[in-house]
């Protein structure tokens, strides 16, 4: 992150159990919440400066947390998200659209949103129909959970940040296992200021 000059990272699948807050070294902290060691688990990286500026931590569930800052006047709220896989139950997917929908409606309309999450879900290339809240970059096509992303963004009045930016496939695509290269991690903002992002690519580590 340091090197990358990285500010803010949501990450999912962390595995910890327990409420906490703790330094990762090199000049971070780490906010994150789990209920079992063995699946799930969510948390939010800061750069120890903005930790100060920290107002409100919600740890929701194992699948969404959010911390709101204040930074230069500005209320920002950061939102870490892990979706069901595909396999999972229908239910278990809709009781976690329904934990967002929660969280983001308990947000003023006047503040800042950005959404980190892996939803595993694929939104697919193209916006026909979606234009008000996608590009055309995705990566290939849509299934059903990349759907219920984009059905998000509409009810919530959000733009899927990825899909503006014309990148290369490797620096869109998020997700590689064998053959498999697809695009399940995106980035959330309200439409209104989607104007404020100047870039959003995968950048490839290691």
């Amino acid at each position: 992150m340091e090197r990358r000059k990285v500010d803010i990272l949501c990450v999912q699948e962390t595995r910890w159990k327990g409420s906490k807050a703790r330094s990762i070294g090199a000049g971070f902290k780490l906010f994150y919440y789990g209920v079992d060691s063995k699946r799930n688990g969510v948390g939010v990286v800061l750069k120890e400066e903005f930790v100060r500026n920290v107002l409100e931590v919600k740890r929701v569930s194992d699948r969404v947390m959010s911390l709101k800052l204040e930074i230069e006047g500005v209320m920002l709220n950061v939102v870490s998200g892990y979706a069901p896989q595909v396999g999972c139950e229908l239910e278990e997917k809709e009781r976690f659209w329904s934990v967002l929908d929660e969280v983001m409606e308990s947000i003023p309309t006047g503040e800042r949103v950005v959404i980190g999450a892996d939803f595993n879900g694929h939104v697919g290339e193209g916006n026909t129909g979606d234009e008000e809240v996608m590009g055309k970059f995705g990566v290939k096509e849509r299934n059903l959970e990349g759907q219920m992303v984009v059905d998000f963004a509409k009810r919530m009045d959000m733009g899927v940040v990825n899909t503006y930016f014309q990148k290369r496939e490797e620096h869109r695509v998020t997700y590689k296992s064998g053959g498999r290269r697809t695009q399940e991690d995106y980035i959330l903002c309200r439409r209104g200021n989607l104007k404020e992002i100047s870039d959003c690519k995968v950048v490839v580590v290691g």
